[in-house]
């Protein structure tokens, strides 16, 4: 039994995270006001989460995480990335479609203190990104440095701009940056998974290059997407009043400030990949 599995740091952190999600998603079960695609959302992250974070810190206790085929660190780093974004994105969505203003009754209650603790959560999972982040000269796993990290965090994105996508027009621009969303996705989500399944060593080509050059490919891609997306959908339209929950004028508006976030993802990531490559 590795005891250091839940008394370092790291350990520790995990250790909240899973009793803070259970905490949440119990508190929210008990209320029965979960339903629908963001209800659902919310519990399966709580849910997710703890049940991820619980079977890693099984294994690493009882030192089983060896006999696994893949790059336990890289696993790690990429889920603890994941899980604190998913953790974050449902601490902003939950209250804002469950909790009503004015709050009273202890339903309203439970979902405060339940939102309470998912924030709390998240900051366990950041936390745990910050210890297990790799130092500039360290040799660590890909997926715990800076541009590893980001990989996750353009994969999550593009995800949150595919839930927003219910429609858009035959234009060709638009076709282009749903293409742009869909190719960068599918390259970056192939490097993460060939990262912790250990197949990128077989690759042979000088990878570090290969992603330099992946990332500044991306980077004019979502510049496209950055100027074209706002262009074709707001151009000469005005937001409609009303304006309610499922408004496609909203979820386009999403989709620009998304772009925008991984476009600045991209750019780090670049500055990155091209100092650890050349400098």
């Amino acid at each position: 039994v590795n005891l250091r599995a839940v008394t370092s740091w790291v350990g520790i952190a995990r250790l909240f995270a899973v009793v803070l999600s259970c905490i949440a998603f119990s508190l929210v079960a008990s209320t029965g006001e979960f339903r629908g695609p963001y209800g659902t959302w919310c519990m399966f992250t709580w849910c997710f989460c703890f049940a991820v974070t619980l079977l890693v810190l099984v294994l690493e206790l009882l030192e089983l995480y060896p006999l696994l085929p893949l790059s336990w660190d890289d696993f790690t780093s990429a889920f603890s990335m994941l899980a604190a974004l998913m953790v974050f994105t449902t601490s902003v969505v939950f209250p804002s479609t469950f909790i009503n203003s004015p709050c009273s009754g202890s339903k309203c209650a439970r979902q405060a203190v339940a939102t309470t603790v998912s924030c709390l959560c998240f900051l366990a999972y950041a936390l745990e990104v910050g210890l297990t982040r790799a130092k500039p000269g360290d040799i660590s796993s890909f997926l715990s440095t800076v541009p590893g990290l980001l990989k996750v965090f353009e994969a999550y994105v593009a995800c949150l701009i595919f839930s927003l996508l219910d429609s858009y027009s035959s234009e060709a621009g638009l076709q282009w940056c749903v293409a742009v969303y869909s190719i960068c996705f599918i390259i970056t989500l192939l490097i993460i998974i060939f990262t912790i399944g250990r197949c990128l060593a077989y690759i042979p080509c000088p990878l570090e290059k290969i992603l330099v050059v992946y990332n500044a490919l991306a980077l004019l891609m979502y510049l496209t997407a950055t100027v074209l997306w706002p262009l074709y959908n707001f151009r000469g339209r005005s937001r409609p009043d009303p304006c309610g929950r499922n408004c496609s004028w909203n979820k386009h508006l999403g989709v620009t400030f998304l772009t925008i976030f991984n476009l600045i993802a991209y750019l780090v990531d670049l500055i990155y990949s091209t100092r650890m490559v050349f400098i």
